[in-house]
């Protein structure tokens, strides 16, 4: 009887805990810029493309002017990797690099899932100055 007991209450207590960062895939919003990342698997890693943001919506032609590379200058924003090489999960990956195509830098980082919803995104020149966005799911 205990045993069933315990069994029931696992099970109960297992449907009720949140189950978050299953999938970290998706569209997510970021606070700045009305930007949107679609975040997806490459390989054995996670990366993720700006699809969207005020500026590409003003000029959808809009190039990655400020890259620190010349070369790289020509790229149009749609569609642009900012994320690739993160590792690990479900709620945090790391080893990961950002692309700011405001700045034109590129940055370690690390992701962390705080719920199904939002994550928490930090890139950094080298420890601590380091930057972290919240940014919340679109789908």
């Amino acid at each position: 009887m205990f045993r069933t007991t315990l069994i029931a209450v696992a099970a109960l207590g297992a449907l009720a805990s949140p189950a978050f960062a299953s999938d970290i895939t998706g569209l997510w919003a970021t606070p700045t810029n009305g930007g949107q990342v679609e975040i997806g698997r490459c390989g054995n890693s996670l990366c993720g493309k700006l699809v969207t943001s005020q500026h590409i919506k003003d000029d959808p032609s809009l190039k990655d002017g400020k890259n620190k590379d010349a070369a790289q200058r020509g790229r149009t924003l749609k569609n642009l990797q900012m994320l690739y090489d993160f590792t690990g999960g479900p709620t945090k990956w790391t080893g990961g690099k950002v692309y700011n195509p405001d700045d034109g830098g590129t940055y370690s980082g690390t992701i962390d899932m705080l719920n199904d919803n939002q994550l928490k995104l930090k890139g950094c020149i080298v420890a601590p100055l380091c930057k972290t966005q919240v940014w919340n799911r679109v789908r």
